[in-house]
């Protein structure tokens, strides 16, 4: 007889006793009332649990999902790429897939811009090695001082120790913060322009989420800000780094955020979205002046010493070359247009009139909604009461999954949801904040 498969309550069981979640106080986790969400099988933009409840993926499982889950076209290229190989070194030898992925990122941008493509494995990892080509960039042209970077309060960047100490998130970062890169956090370009001359001409980059910052809590950037910072750092001499992992491949309406101010940085990073939300994969992008600084013999050593096991993944590629290429078969930005304005007239008719809801704030096919126990005043409730929290728990029982960070409740969709699905999301967060009440 075949073995009965685990029943939701023992899978429960042995989460509670071997697994470490990520942001979790595990206290809380492990504590005997708390009944974990156990997904089993996703299509579309529906995941299912243990139980056989469907629920739509409402932060695109934790912002890396673009075309839904199961597409025939990303598990077509992945089932193909495992009948050839699974996985070879990017150290010494290279791979189809990878060639092929790194032509078609290259493309996505204006000619002779960012031309070269350095793989590693999630968002942190992207950033870490454009700080680190960006550094090491300066040693070879002997400005050996140009190690500093400025980065914005309220940055998330990872979670790495260099990526940490980017961040601007006390409850994130702080601890961790003296032992990563020479950081300078500002609060806006108002602020980075009162820098010292001193502090100025020792930065090698400054790093921004572009057009929102998401950990933050999806707050959005002046308009023409990035554009402004682009001419400042070109003044200065300085590099840009964009931190395009939340906000690449169509989050923001445009493949990437930078566009729609026309900025291109001198450094990109990319990682979520790249392989549609299926496999750990990131890439930095740079330009070929940047590139060139690092050729030389082996005497020199110029090489850039960093890399990672799975660095250009075959498998990774292989979906990240079906991902951009349901871009163009699917017309998917195209298709985003409209999904974008009815995403804003439900916002507005559905959660605006809220006693409840505070600012809302939408970046394209990003949404952050404050959550206040008064509207006039914009007043909280106390953090410990996690009140986000226990709105989006109620949003289960209207068949929406989503996190909130705080009291911001996050809409991230799968780019390929219907205007049905759409309005019932939206429709299960004003249900689910409705319940609330000033003393709840």
């Amino acid at each position: 007889m075949q073995p009965q498969p685990p029943s939701s309550d023992q899978l429960r069981a042995l989460d509670k006793a071997h697994l470490w979640h990520p942001f979790t106080q595990m206290q809380d986790w492990c504590a005997p009332e708390h009944e974990p969400l156990v997904i089993a099988s996703g299509e579309g933009v529906w995941l299912r649990d243990t139980e056989g409840k469907q629920y739509i993926d409402g932060n695109s499982s934790i912002w890396t999902n673009i075309h839904g889950h199961g597409h025939s076209a990303i598990n077509a290229a992945i089932r193909d790429q495992v009948d050839q190989i699974s996985h070879c070194s990017g150290l010494g030898f290279t791979n189809k897939a990878a060639i092929l992925l790194a032509e078609k990122l290259v493309q996505l941008f204006p000619p002779d811009t960012l031309t070269r493509v350095f793989y590693s494995d999630d968002g942190s990892t992207a950033i870490e090695c454009a700080c680190k080509m960006a550094i090491q960039y300066h040693q070879l042209d002997g400005q050996n001082e140009r190690c500093a970077f400025v980065a914005f309060d309220q940055a998330y960047h990872g979670d790495t120790t260099g990526a940490a100490s980017l961040g601007g998130i006390d409850t994130l970062h702080q601890r961790f913060s003296s032992f990563g890169f020479d950081t300078t956090h500002v609060r806006d370009l108002e602020q980075l322009k009162q820098l010292p001359a001193g502090m100025i001409s020792k930065l090698s980059a400054i790093i921004i989420e572009p057009l929102i910052q998401g950990a933050a809590g999806m707050k959005l950037w002046p308009a023409g800000m990035l554009r402004e910072l682009r001419l400042w750092c070109d003044a200065h001499n300085i590099f840009l780094i964009l931190d395009e992992v939340m906000t690449g491949f169509g989050r923001t309406g445009t493949m990437f955020a930078c566009e729609q101010e026309e900025v291109v940085p001198d450094f990109m990073a990319l990682a979520k979205g790249l392989t549609g939300g299926y496999l750990p994969l990131a890439a930095t992008l740079t330009r070929e002046a940047v590139f060139e600084k690092f050729l030389g013999s082996q005497e020199e050593q110029k090489t850039f010493y960093y890399g990672h096991s799975y660095n250009a993944n075959p498998l990774g590629c292989a979906a990240a070359l079906a991902n951009l290429e349901i871009f163009e078969i699917e017309n998917t930005l195209e298709k985003l247009q409209g999904k974008i304005a009815l995403l804003k007239t439900l916002l507005t008719e559905h959660l605006k009139p809220l006693g409840h809801v505070g600012e809302i704030r939408q970046c394209g096919f990003i949404v952050g909604i404050d959550i206040v126990r008064d509207k006039q005043s914009l007043t909280h409730w106390p953090a410990e009461q996690k009140t986000g929290a226990a709105v989006c728990l109620a949003a289960r029982c209207h068949d929406l999954l989503t996190r909130p960070i705080g009291d911001t409740l996050v809409l991230m969709p799968p780019l390929c949801i219907s205007n049905a699905e759409l309005e019932t999301a939206v429709t299960a967060l004003a249900k689910s904040i409705s319940l609330l009440t000033p003393d709840s």
